[in-house]
């Protein structure tokens, strides 16, 4: 059985986050939660070669400290201020850090209702 490419995985994992919707965004293929982006797939963007899933951290420090300990799993993505790019292209790809990281960056764009709605 082949995997689902990564960005249908991707795209399941962000849109069965609360009210989540998807749009193109500077060409890419962008999540939203009450209007704010909380992840954007890029595959090749401004031909980096990467595929990855761009999410928001919690400030600099943690972005830091992530691109420090794991630099083959994390990288700073072009255009997009303390976020974080998360390789998706390893088949080895570890699909339920990745929905954990869906999860944080959803909770840090969404509004204080859909949090606590969620426990977050």
């Amino acid at each position: 059985m082949t995997a689902a490419p990564p960005l249908d995985r991707l795209r399941a994992a962000a849109l069965a986050l609360p009210e989540t919707s998807e749009r193109l965004s500077h060409g890419q293929p962008t999540f939203f939660v009450a209007g704010k982006q909380f992840a954007q797939f890029r595959d090749n963007h401004h031909g980096d070669g990467r595929v990855v899933v761009c999410v928001r951290v919690a400030g600099p420090d943690e972005q830091a400290m992530l691109l420090e300990i794991a630099p083959e799993t994390y990288n700073k993505p072009a255009y997009l201020p303390s976020w974080l790019g998360i390789n998706l292209a390893s088949p080895d790809t570890d699909w339920d850090h990745i929905e954990e990281r869906l999860a944080q960056s959803w909770a840090l764009a969404a509004p204080a209702r859909l949090r606590a709605a969620e426990g977050r």
